[in-house]
């Protein structure tokens, strides 16, 4: 039914969608508990905090592990590549989830100060590390990471751990901890009660300033002193995937995308403003219309950083023409088509439920609430 260009551009765009999945659905509950110790003042307003997510972070992992299955058939190389080459960081990302099922469900079960304060900072270590990890590994994208491929289409990773915290990729950190944290302060601000509302509001308000300005450092340093990455070669966008068979050039700038289709500089745009309307949303207290525009706005930052690299998805450091391309890096069209229309049946499955028990589980935690059942709840 498609042709293997079609499918690749496809399966491009609906990795992008399921990494945006995660970051809406999963990002709330990152910020939320990344927020913990700031805004949860008291024992009964972090189980209040707690109990806004505890319903649905579970739930919310499916695009995760979605959007890590759909990388490993539709890309391979890429997902052997990204995870052999990120080890260290991925063990990273892995230990600190570990932190966050247990202290969900054993965190209130002891009525002892020292246990609850310790699966506190466990939560919003858990939160935090994750999120710093997504966005450290994006900004190396654009540096480049150190791989190369052999004969035989072997990847040999060349770097290490602490060259990936790099002062670029640390700000592209920053930027994904900063964009979670408003998502999850403009959540608490419409789903908590108490003393936490003005907290969270607070945070919403002020985060959004900080969102745009690390965005802004982070553009300035990509035009003055970032190369980018273009294939010189003609691009066999229906042949088989060989890295190997293109020749990639440096160039000054990532931003040759921008010269064919100025229409990412209004993108750009946008991905400044949102964040900002983010805090006037919060600030005049009308925190679900600031839940819609947050997600708009990380999703505008992702499909920019997508964009950008466009059609690259990994490119190399030390090899250039081992950069991978979704032109280059795919599965075969036959799993690629069959995949597709799996992805077309559970997808839109995945969404409804999620859609439906967001709906069934809907109201705002006050306090009372909790003191009136503390056993039963988180």
């Amino acid at each position: 039914m498609f042709d293997y260009e079609s499918l690749r551009l496809i399966w491009w765009l609906l990795i992008g969608v399921l990494l945006i999945g995660f970051a809406i659905t999963d990002g709330f509950d990152m910020g939320s508990a990344m927020l913990l110790p700031l805004i949860g003042k008291t024992d009964t307003e972090r189980r209040v905090i707690i109990n806004t997510i505890g319903p649905h972070w579970d739930g919310n992992q499916v695009w995760f592990i979605t959007a890590g299955g759909a990388i490993f058939a539709a890309w391979p190389l890429v997902y052997a590549t990204a995870f052999s080459g990120f080890y260290w960081a991925m063990l990273l990302v892995l230990f600190a989830l570990f932190f966050r099922p247990i202290g969900f469900e054993y965190r209130s079960k002891m009525d002892n100060p020292r246990w609850r304060k310790s699966w506190d900072l466990g939560l919003c270590l858990g939160s935090l590390i994750p999120a710093l990890v997504f966005g450290v590994a994006f900004g190396n994208l654009f540096l480049g990471v150190p791989f190369q491929f052999d004969e035989l289409t072997r990847p040999t990773y060349t770097g290490s751990f602490f060259a990936l915290l790099n002062p670029f990729a640390l700000i592209c950190g920053l930027v994904s901890v900063v964009m979670l944290a408003q998502h999850g302060a403009i959540w608490l601000q419409m789903r908590a009660g108490g003393a936490v509302v003005a907290r969270a509001q607070h945070y919403a308000n002020r985060l959004g300033y900080l969102l745009s300005v690390l965005m802004l450092v982070a553009g300035a340093i990509m035009v003055t002193s970032i190369e980018g990455y273009t294939i010189s070669s003609p691009i066999l966008s229906d042949a088989g995937s060989n890295p190997l068979s293109k020749t990639v050039i440096k160039t000054a700038d990532w931003f040759a995308n921008y010269d064919h289709y100025p229409l990412l500089w209004g993108l750009a745009g946008v991905c400044l403003i949102l964040p900002l309307c983010v805090s006037l949303l919060a600030k005049i207290n009308r925190p679900g219309w600031g839940f819609v525009v947050s997600s708009l706005s990380i999703s505008s930052i992702i499909l920019l950083a997508g964009s950008t690299l466009f059609p690259f998805v990994m490119p190399s450091s030390t090899s250039l023409a081992s950069s991978l391309t979704l032109w280059d890096a795919t599965s075969s069209q036959l799993t690629l088509e069959i995949m597709f229309w799996v992805a077309m049946v559970f997808v839109p499955i995945i969404l409804c439920y999620t859609l439906w028990s967001y709906y069934k589980m809907w109201r705002r935690v006050e306090p009372e609430f909790i003191e009136q059942n503390s056993v039963s709840n988180y």
